[in-house]
């Protein structure tokens, strides 16, 4: 049935069934009387055309760096949970850890009529700020803190740091570090500035850490720990980026003859799923990415709910615990 069919059997105007199912302004002779039409037909009306027409949906864009990752699949499955509560649908979008990809994806989400988009970014650039911050819909970032978009990231700085500390009071004097590029801010950037912040306070040069970065794999953090320990064969202790480049690392030192935690200890970040099962168990920094994506959502739909007229930029930093087990 077609709304011109439905406003002949209520015996109104198509204009006014159309007001009906976008709530506008109605006498309740009329509401009463298309109501009874509704449900004596079963009448559904046409979402995708009514989007079209008025420019809303309940479509909510996310992108996402890679679906082979445990943090992305926990912080994706806490938006969802939100944002299908709230009566939205998603739709994902996988940029392969690439930057272009990220903002092609986005704009291939504004040229669909996406009510909001979440960004599970990968880095910060400035062509990314800006284009968020130009966009003529609701945006939020998870685990990157843009300066001129509502983000909800991790503290990365500190986890590092703490790390860094409990290694450092176990008495080892030569740690290295295997972290990853720099163009990420969260993961590149703000842990190896609390690795070294760690290491001044034990009056140790950061400037002379032995350091190898890694790819986020672990074939890639295997690969960085042999350089290490070709170069470094003094070394005591290795501080990982993620938890994923600590396993690689632990597969090198074991097949180079090194007893963990004996000869070496070994901290990740992230505590996955994975760090209760290797052996030995390794210390890491739990993040509650979950909760980020939950955060994230609730933060999306306060925006398409809002009739303010400047969205207000909110910044989240979501705290961490740190899981020591036998790995140091």
């Amino acid at each position: 049935m077609t709304m011109k069919e439905l406003a002949k059997l209520a015996g109104v105007s198509p204009s006014a069934v159309s007001r009906y199912l976008n709530g506008g302004s109605l006498s309740p002779e009329k509401r009463a009387v298309i109501r009874e039409a509704i449900e004596k037909t079963g009448y559904e009306p046409d979402m995708a055309a009514q989007a079209l027409r008025t420019r809303t949906t309940d479509l909510i864009g996310i992108v996402v760096p890679r679906l082979d990752s445990e943090a992305v699949s926990r912080m994706a499955a806490g938006a969802s949970e939100v944002l299908s509560r709230e009566g939205y649908v998603c739709q994902f979008a996988v940029s392969g850890m690439d930057p272009e990809q990220e903002l092609n994806q986005l704009r291939l989400f504004q040229t669909r009529s996406v009510a909001g988009v979440i960004l599970m970014a990968t880095v910060c650039t400035r062509e990314h700020e800006r284009f968020l911050h130009d966009l003529p819909i609701p945006a939020v970032v998870v685990g990157q803190k843009y300066r001129s978009v509502c983000s909800v990231y991790h503290d990365d700085y500190g986890a590092a740091l703490e790390l860094t500390r409990l290694v450092l009071r176990r008495g080892r004097s030569h740690p290295v570090y295997i972290g990853v590029t720099e163009r990420d801010a969260a993961v590149g950037v703000s842990r190896r500035r609390g690795v070294e912040a760690g290491l001044r306070e034990f009056g140790l040069d950061p400037e002379a850490l032995p350091a190898a970065l890694s790819d986020f794999s672990l074939e890639s953090g295997r690969e960085a720990m042999q350089r290490l320990l070709a170069e470094h064969p003094e070394l005591d202790a290795v501080i990982c980026a993620t938890d994923h480049i600590a396993f690689g690392a632990m597969e090198a030192l074991r097949a180079a003859g090194r007893r963990l935690p004996e000869d070496v200890s070994v901290v990740g970040v992230g505590d996955s799923w994975a760090c209760s099962h290797i052996s030995p168990h390794l210390t890491s920094s739990r993040f509650y990415y979950r909760a980020s994506g939950q955060e994230a959502a609730r933060m999306l739909v306060e925006l398409l709910r809002s009739d303010a007229p400047v969205r207000h930029i909110r910044q989240t930093m979501l705290s961490y615990t740190i899981q020591i087990r036998d790995s140091i």
